[in-house]
């Protein structure tokens, strides 16, 4: 039987999925990194042992982005769209994530 930590389950809860966008993949090509999307209060750390618990890879180093949520109108009302919170994840030479295989 797998040895389960405490906070295992909290680790699944940290990153909310990939980010797929033009500035992303380039990101990922030039300076080999993979972009994802996680809870406004994760830290470093907790990114970096949520990838390597559900990527099973080795991590470098993890950079973090909080992006403020821009200004709408939606007719006469004015808004904000929800701030949000990216992690830029630098892996180890040789480590990659293959998002195809791990959906099937």
């Amino acid at each position: 039987m797998s040895q389960v930590r405490k906070n295992d389950h909290s680790l699944m809860k940290v990153l909310l999925g990939p980010v797929i966008s033009e500035k992303a993949t380039m990101v990922a090509e030039k300076n080999e990194q993979v972009v994802f999307q996680v809870i406004r209060d994760a830290n470093k750390s907790d990114v970096k042992q949520a990838v390597e618990l559900l990527f099973k890879v080795q991590v470098d180093s993890v950079q973090i982005v909080n992006q403020k949520g821009k200004p709408k109108r939606y007719g006469r009302f004015e808004g904000r769209r929800d701030h949000t919170k990216k992690a830029y994840v630098s892996l180890k030479p040789g480590q990659e994530i293959n998002f195809e295989a791990e959906a099937n």
